[in-house]
């Protein structure tokens, strides 16, 4: 996988999100408590010389930890409405599976060569945050023999390279005020593998679209229609296929029965890995979900922000700064700017990055049916501009629909 380790042209520095896969990780994911924002703000400077502290001992283990920044704490948080395509992750709520959405306001994914620097690392950074934060979620990923999933076939293959990766993961100058910057979700998904392992191996490799020994691709016209493969590519009309990078991390626990793929796609347009959300449980055309969703369960869904480890040294200046870029004014009397505590109070009608109930009141960080419901109704009646009319605007590819909670 490409490192991208060098500050871009505007001098931003990315955070080490690019990088050879790692032998082990760990996923965190916090929720901070009300009136521990301001505790959780000024961490974000000190996570770099945490992780310095503990990955100097073994520096040939390259420790390294991403922080990602949920959509209800950075209302809490910021004077600044967020970052255009942050929201809370939307659940997909096909006929037979459901991808949900879970509460998130903080993401460490942690990497290493070996286990123990991510372990003490987690420990650091938990300690350090003390009661402002409660831990919802602790994965414990592993290297699988030659990068598989738990379910026997390679995982990552399609990860973009070089100059495609880093044009895939990190918002560009064209636009935006948070060059250098990025989008993750995060799904953790329990598989019953003893129904899995029960397919015969050609069923297996039709319902992944690729030979399982091998790690060779199926011509397009031997892929079914319900195949990951086939519901993970994403193009637009012009046919330019659309990508994101994985770095997914296989967890299991024998004793519990527990076996699972944590998934991990960070994407500068998150829209591209929420087409291919709505694709596997939703379908394409509707009806043909994912077939290895009938082998998995996503138990977790969240969406980060991921900022440059500029921001994280000093996110009041940056966002000042993004905000200053956008509306030609550094003060604080930014239009539709709400109070720290509360959500942003943006006018939707003056803000058409943001989907119906992508930020009007999100309940304990997720999206709800109802919400869905509303905003497709009043679209629907012409009160306010169609989900594609607001994509158009808003930066992303306009290729989903993936805004509206589709029920």
């Amino acid at each position: 996988m490409t490192v991208q380790s060098e500050a871009f042209p505007n001098g931003a520095n990315p955070q080490h999100v690019l990088g050879p896969p790692a032998p082990s990780a760990i996923f965190l994911v916090l929720t901070v408590r009300p009136g521990a924002e301001e505790t959780a703000k000024d961490f974000l400077g000190d996570i770099a010389g945490i992780v310095r502290s503990v990955g100097f001992r073994a520096r040939e283990d390259h420790l390294s930890c991403v922080t990602g920044i949920g959509a209800e704490l950075w209302d809490r948080m910021f004077h600044a409405p967020r970052p255009a395509q942050l929201h809370p992750f939307i659940e997909q709520r096909g006929d037979v599976h459901i991808a949900p959405s879970t509460p998130g306001d903080l993401l460490f994914h942690i990497r290493a060569r070996r286990q123990d620097l991510c372990f003490e690392l987690a420990r650091q950074l938990i300690a350090s945050l003390g009661d402002a934060v409660a831990v919802v979620d602790e994965v414990h990923g592993f290297r699988y023999f030659d990068e598989r999933d738990i379910m026997g076939f390679v995982d990552g293959t399609e990860n973009p390279e070089d100059q495609e990766a880093v044009d895939s993961v990190f918002l560009g100058p064209e636009g935006e005020e948070f060059e250098g910057s990025t989008y993750v979700i995060v799904q953790k998904y329990t598989h019953d593998l003893s129904a899995w392992e029960a397919l015969p191996v050609e069923e297996q490799e039709a319902a992944f679209g690729r030979h399982k020994l091998s790690d060779m691709e199926f011509p397009d016209e031997d892929k079914a229609p319900n195949s990951h493969l086939t519901l993970n590519s994403v193009e637009s009309p012009d046919g330019t296929e659309h990508k994101i990078v994985r770095d997914n991390m296989v967890f299991g626990s024998v004793e519990s029965g527990e076996f699972g793929t944590y998934f991990i796609g960070y994407a500068a347009d998150v829209s591209v890995t929420e087409q291919m959300l709505e694709n596997m449980f939703i379908g394409k055309p509707r009806g043909t979900h994912d077939r290895i969703l009938d082998f998995s369960t996503a138990e977790t869904g969240g969406l980060f922000f991921v900022p440059t480890q500029d921001f994280l040294d000093d996110p009041d200046g940056q966002v000042t700064a993004a905000d200053a870029a956008v509306t030609g004014d550094a003060g604080p009397e930014v239009a539709g700017v709400a109070a720290p505590g509360g959500p942003a109070a943006v006018d939707l009608d003056d803000d058409p990055d943001r989907g119906a109930g992508d930020g009007g009141d999100p309940v304990g960080g997720t999206a709800s049916a109802g919400e869905a419901a509303s905003a497709g109704e009043a679209a629907a009646a012409g009160d306010e501009p169609s989900t594609d009319e607001r994509q158009a605007d808003d930066g992303s590819l306009g290729i989903g629909s993936l805004r509206r909670r589709r029920q």
